[in-house]
């Protein structure tokens, strides 16, 4: 049984990793913190009283499934309204960008040159553009598996699917990445 601090040390440990996450999905910073809240929400709500050590496959499933949910309600809002916004050009202000987070994040060395700064911006630039490119269940997969850094078996089951199913999103995103930065003439 998880005792309150565990829970909320559990939570504090993947609140970054999950915003990232929704914001790769859903590409909207505000969208992304409510659904984080929702599924911690949820989680402390529901299965609070779990081990500590089945967290993290919970806490994943209910990010999909939040994520999920989401997107059915704006499909079903879009198909009832428009709203004024829609008619306006998007403002590049409130995008979310990866490269300011990265940067602020992880200190560059002080003796590594500028050409080699702007060529790893340039480089995570073309990733992080890929990476939204992907079919929704590929990057999901690819991004638990790589960015969450989870094995294929929790990956599978935060997904919803068998484990050959996780394997078979991975290399399909894998390679599709694979192909796009070469054909960008990124070899990494």
């Amino acid at each position: 049984m998880a005792t309150e601090q565990e829970l909320s040390d559990f939570l504090k440990s993947v609140e970054g990793r999950a915003f990232k996450r929704s914001v790769y999905h859903v590409r909207n910073e505000q969208a992304a913190l409510d659904i984080v809240q929702d599924s911690m929400m949820k989680l402390a709500e529901h299965y609070g009283h779990k081990p500590v050590n089945e967290l993290p496959m919970l806490f994943q499933r209910i990010l999909s499934n939040c994520t999920l949910d989401w997107f059915r309600r704006q499909k079903t809002y879009n198909a009832l309204f428009s709203t004024m916004g829609d008619f306006e050009s998007s403002n590049e202000d409130g995008d979310f960008d990866l490269l300011e987070t990265l940067h602020s994040e992880s200190v560059p060395e002080q003796n590594e040159s500028s050409e080699t700064q702007l060529e790893r911006a340039q480089t995570l630039r073309a990733i992080e553009t890929e990476i939204l490119e992907l079919p929704t269940r590929q990057r999901e997969a690819f991004l638990m598996r790589y960015w969450e850094d989870m094995d294929v078996a929790e990956t599978a089951a935060a997904m919803g699917c068998s484990q050959g199913s996780v394997k078979t999103h991975c290399s399909r995103a894998v390679h599709a990445l694979g192909a796009a930065l070469k054909a960008k003439g990124i070899r990494l």
